[in-house]
């Protein structure tokens, strides 16, 4: 069973059936203690790094979190979800982040000739070779989002280029974070997120 983390900032809908089509049992909840029984813990975002930061303060998940990712438990971040994941945010900020991987959260430029947000379909490069993730390459994947992970490059799994390289797959040990939303991504989506399964079930999260 995998857990989303229900904070009120996820698109969980579309998230929960896109895991229903992979069969995979879910439940939504801010129980901490559910979270641990869980296979893994998936951690959903929509809106504003500062305040999905507060909502899980509000509901005593901050601790839990970094515990669990500590220990090894697999953790998925999608969208802000992800960004919730590093050390920091400079929207509307600064802010601190859950602090499970390396890196800053910054703005993408609005002077390189790109729109922004990024809001549309995007392909992605494979930086990783070996990773389960590996299919990624040069496929296309759907992102809606305004800031993008500043990180250091062992992090990284696979990029988009969007005035600047955006990293699309990060990964360390067990947490893995999406800046696409493999829901709104069709088969290539559901993919990655079959791939995240499949570890999952192998209880393999070697950083190749």
């Amino acid at each position: 069973m995998f857990a989303i983390v229900d904070y009120d900032t996820g698109n969980t809908r579309n998230l929960k059936k896109a895991f229903d089509y992979l069969q995979v049992p879910t439940t939504l909840t801010a129980d901490p203690a559910l979270l641990a029984r869980a296979d893994a813990v998936v951690l959903p975002g929509v809106g504003a790094f500062a305040a999905a930061m507060a909502a899980l303060r509000e509901r005593a998940l901050v601790a839990p979190l970094q515990q669990l990712a500590r220990q090894g438990k697999p953790m998925l971040g999608i969208c802000l979800g992800m960004q919730l994941l590093f050390e920091s945010s400079d929207e509307y900020g600064p802010h601190p982040g859950l602090g499970l991987l390396r890196g800053n959260v910054a703005a993408l430029p609005t002077d390189l000739g790109v729109k922004v947000p990024q809001m549309g379909w995007n392909q992605n490069q494979l930086q990783r070779s070996g990773s389960p993730f590996s299919a990624i390459d040069g496929a296309f994947t759907y992102f809606v989002h305004s800031y993008y992970a500043d990180c250091p490059r062992q992090e990284v799994v696979a990029t988009v280029e969007h005035g600047v390289t955006v990293p699309s797959i990060v990964q360390q040990a067990n947490v893995v974070g999406m800046q696409f939303h493999p829901e709104k991504s069709g088969r290539v989506g559901l993919a990655q997120l079959a791939t995240f399964k499949d570890m999952v079930s192998a209880n393999d999260f070697s950083s190749n």
